[in-house]
């Protein structure tokens, strides 16, 4: 199976929309779908966002996504968070998320990000496995997150 790695496009949302649900079932329920498309146009007309996809024969099978963040420190260089990282279930350790991941890493170093971060639930002891696998330093430095809700 051969892994094509391309930016996402606005015709991408219903396909990453499915990737999303595989990643979390139980998420809030989206807006109404004009609002959501107005929300993924956005992203899209961000250069501060980054929506990378891996596709097998046209199917979307893994995601993840980077926002590029301004900075005033490290010689007003950027740094990066990556988020909603995730592999289509049924194609899971086949390589295609550490491809995708790396892809985006590599756009993440082309913006001279100094540091690019991520968090991963605290008892996901694979998605951990998954990070550390692909160079992440779960012990460089302490998380701490306060919901918004």
């Amino acid at each position: 199976m051969a892994l094509l790695i391309r930016n996402l496009v606005f015709s991408d949302l219903d396909k990453l929309l499915a990737l999303y649900h595989d990643l979390n079932p139980l998420d809030d329920a989206l807006p109404p779908r004009p609002t959501v498309e107005e929300v993924w146009r956005a992203i899209l007309d961000d250069p501060m966002q980054i929506y990378l996809g891996g596709f097998v024969d046209g199917a979307l099978v893994s995601a993840c996504n980077a926002a590029v963040v301004r900075n005033l420190t490290r010689g007003a260089r950027p740094y990066a968070v990556i988020e909603n990282v995730v592999t289509a279930t049924d194609h899971r350790r086949h390589g295609f998320g550490s491809a995708v991941l790396q892809a985006l890493l590599t756009l993440c170093r082309a913006r001279h990000c100094y540091k690019v971060m991520l968090l991963s639930g605290a008892n996901r002891a694979d998605a951990h496995a998954f990070y550390d696998s692909n160079g992440f330093d779960s012990t460089a430095k302490q998380a701490f997150i306060i919901n918004a809700r």
